[in-house]
């Protein structure tokens, strides 16, 4: 008689450990397929991402390649997303391209390297060219102008004409960057960012002639081209010539 009891009460714990596992072992699916559930919904949540809208090519500066529009901001499904994927541009400032990244690719952090802000390709796109000059302390302000000023340049040539040399000041570039200039207050060099073709007749004025810089005000800003300026037009008080 005990030993049937003991029979039953063993058999009786079995069916309660084999109901127990069959339950444990249904909350554990039931929160496997609501995991699986919630990780399937959350990739194919839409979530913003920067994509190369046209070529970058390497060594392209982040600050140049969200302000010409390089990129376009769209939005994926979060599981298509790559690691380090952008989809603020500002975090593209202060970064530079290490490779080239073509159209319809992702931007990643993996994509670029950070840099120094003073580096001058940051400062320059398109037809833009930096160029430096040598000026003295009066022609060039050193020591008043400072980087990130905008300046007109003015240029003095000696030219020949039927009647003989005739000493020219004319208006050669105006509103000009002045992306470096000189630490002290002696002659130096000042590097300004110009168009290209501005550049080779900068060049051909700093060799040939004379170079002023002449400070303009931080907004508001208008230019009239006095034209060229000879003796005879300061003398006459006329403004503007050939």
């Amino acid at each position: 008689m005990e030993i049937a009891q003991g029979f039953i009460s063993t058999r009786r714990g079995s069916i309660f450990l084999g109901v127990g596992a069959a339950v444990l072992a249904l909350i554990l699916l039931l929160a496997y397929l609501n995991n699986y559930r919630n990780s399937v919904g959350g990739s194919a949540a839409p979530a913003t991402v920067l994509v190369a809208k046209s070529l970058i090519q390497k060594g392209s500066p982040g600050n140049i390649i969200a302000s010409s529009g390089q990129f376009q901001v769209t939005s994926l499904p979060r599981g298509e997303l790559k690691d380090g994927a952008f989809a603020d541009p500002q975090a593209l400032k202060g970064r530079v391209a290490l490779s080239d990244i073509y159209p319809g690719q992702q931007l990643t952090e993996s994509d670029f390297a950070l840099t120094s802000p003073d580096i001058l390709t940051s400062r320059i796109t398109a037809d833009q060219r930096a160029i430096s000059i040598p000026v003295d302390q009066a022609h060039g302000m050193i020591g008043q102008i400072q980087a990130g000023d905008h300046v007109d340049v003015l240029v003095g040539l000696n030219v020949r004409t039927i009647l003989g040399n005739k000493q020219v000041v004319k208006l050669l570039l105006k509103d000009a960057v002045v992306l470096r200039m000189p630490s002290s207050n002696a002659s130096g060099i000042v590097t300004l960012r110009a168009p290209e073709q501005y550049a080779v007749k900068l060049a051909y004025a700093a060799d040939n002639g004379k170079i002023w810089l002449v400070l303009r005000p931080a907004s508001g800003a208008r230019t009239v081209s006095p034209g060229a300026v000879t003796a005879e037009s300061v003398i006459s008080g006329k403004v503007g010539g050939p």
